[in-house]
């Protein structure tokens, strides 16, 4: 990070949409995966969420550092891949997200094109985290020239609902409501900024697989998957649906060297997922869309949506919103 701070993001709350009394902006909430972006001498350096350098996952992204201005700055923002609507879709970037062999990387750009879509900036010359929301935006907007691969979408003022009934006809995941005096609090998951989705979606810690059958009878039929609630991995259910040939033999790939030969999860596995079962250790995050939360802790009717890369399995508890 050269002579610049280290910055952790700050992070949204789940919630419903705020009052309209004039002290929210809305930003909408593109589906990918977040990223902080040191700029200085030109250069830039991205880091995940949880502080990993993702630089060479994304070289695209290098002449961002010619358009961030001439003092060192630190900007975020989210890292996006588009469908073939043009509409971002976390499953899209999941052929980006882990992927470090460079000439794959190389030939990864062409096929499946990211954009940085930037929303705040932490640092310029100086910190500026204490500066309010509509202040940084401000600044933002005047730091940054609009380039091929990145990007500084406008906030609006709202209606809340308005920009809800938008987010929706351009089928995105929903918007983040954001007080427009707050400053920005690093590492911390404020109720300041609010997330409103029009969809659930949870993250999860993958714990095991079940053996396929028919055509998948030789890979992953089905994901078994847990939250972490006061410490414990709990077991929140098995995911068999959403994935895409190419995500399965990934999924193979990662967790076979992870395999052991005890159940990770803090609490019984029913017997007829339990059975057959390939344990792993608990180390891979991933996001399914789901119906409901049941009674007795089970997400209910869930899709694999992809594998995070940004998230730590520690980090990964119930979305109580």
């Amino acid at each position: 990070m050269g002579g610049l701070p280290a910055y952790r993001p700050m992070m949204a709350q789940l919630g419903s949409a705020p009052r309209d009394d004039g002290q929210w902006a809305y930003e909408m909430k593109w589906d990918g995966v977040r990223a902080l972006a040191y700029v200085e001498d030109g250069r830039v350096r991205l880091y995940s969420r949880t502080g990993r350098d993702v630089t060479a996952v994304y070289p695209e992204l290098a002449e961002l550092g010619r358009a961030a201005g001439e003092r060192p700055c630190v900007l975020d923002g989210e890292i996006v891949a588009f469908d073939e609507r043009g509409r971002p879709r976390f499953g899209a970037l999941q052929p980006r997200i882990h992927q470090r062999d460079p000439a794959k990387v190389r030939r990864l750009m062409a096929l499946v094109p990211v954009m940085y879509l930037l929303f705040d900036v932490l640092h310029v010359g100086e910190p500026v985290i204490g500066l309010p929301y509509a202040e940084r935006r401000r600044l933002l907007a005047g730091l940054v020239r609009p380039g091929p691969r990145w990007d500084v979408p406008p906030h609006l003022d709202g209606p809340a609902g308005d920009v809800l009934d938008q987010s929706r006809r351009l089928g995105l995941e929903g918007v983040v409501a954001k007080r427009v005096g707050s400053p920005y609090r690093p590492g911390r998951r404020s109720p300041e900024w609010r997330k409103v989705k029009n969809f659930r979606s949870q993250e999860v810690v993958i714990g095991g697989w079940k053996p396929g059958q028919g055509r998948r009878a030789d890979t992953i039929g089905s994901l078994l998957v847990g939250v972490y609630e006061i410490g414990l991995l709990r077991y929140a259910g098995h995911v068999g649906t959403g994935f895409t040939d190419a995500a399965l033999r990934e999924l193979r790939e990662i967790l076979r060297p992870l395999e052991v030969p005890v159940c990770p999860f803090d609490e019984p596995v029913p017997r007829e997922f339990a059975r057959d079962a390939h344990w792993v250790l608990p180390l891979i995050v991933g996001e399914v869309q789901y119906a409901e939360w049941t009674d007795d802790f089970r997400l209910r009717h869930p899709s694999w949506r992809g594998l995070r890369d940004d998230k730590s399995p520690r980090s990964v508890l119930r979305d109580r919103g």
